[in-house]
């Protein structure tokens, strides 16, 4: 009974940790969630991750600094970040509710396709450029600072667009490359 109540207690603070935005960034450096759960964190995460199934949700852990490693170290997974995101898709209904229009979510696909097949980074001025074939010109500026205040891509100094830690996060790239694929 003892070691069911320390679960549930590491579960209600992993949860509270994951949900709760203390930072810039939502989401939870693993190295905090070691100081405050302990060393097997990892197991809790896996045992919220299956409690956050029933609600559609999952944990998602993302890699900033380089690709992501197929059996992360815990020295990895300390320098990792941890998010809660969507496990499956969201309806039309529900894409409505996020108060973003049909169109600037497009613009997003659009952009982060672009960027992924410039392997990883591309000039801000080609991005407008294929965005205003798409979209009323006026909108194009006003998108992509959109999309980078949102986290989805990062600007350097030299005009060059990034992907950034939201995309990351809650975008599936290979299934976004799939889907655009199979749409041709």
């Amino acid at each position: 009974m003892k070691r069911k109540s320390y679960f549930a207690t590491k579960l209600k603070q992993a949860t509270h940790l994951l949900f709760f935005k203390r930072h810039r960034k939502p989401g939870v450096k693993g190295w905090e969630l070691r100081k405050r759960l302990g060393a097997n964190y990892p197991r809790i995460l896996a045992m919220l991750n299956n409690h956050l199934k029933k609600l559609d949700l999952q944990v998602k852990t993302v890699f900033e600094e380089g690709p992501t490693p197929e059996k992360p170290t815990l020295a990895q997974l300390d320098r990792a970040r941890f998010y809660v995101t969507l496990r499956g898709d969201l309806t039309p209904k529900e894409t409505k509710m996020m108060g973003w229009r049909i169109d600037d979510i497009a613009g997003l696909a659009i952009t982060i396709s672009m960027i992924m097949t410039k392997r990883g980074k591309a000039p801000r001025k080609e991005v407008e450029q294929l965005l205003k074939n798409k979209l009323p010109g006026w909108r194009v500026d006003i998108n992509l600072d959109r999309y980078i205040r949102a986290g989805y891509l990062d600007q350097d100094e030299h005009g060059q667009l990034y992907l950034d830690w939201r995309t990351r996060a809650e975008i599936d790239e290979k299934a976004l490359v799939d889907a655009l694929m199979a749409k041709e």
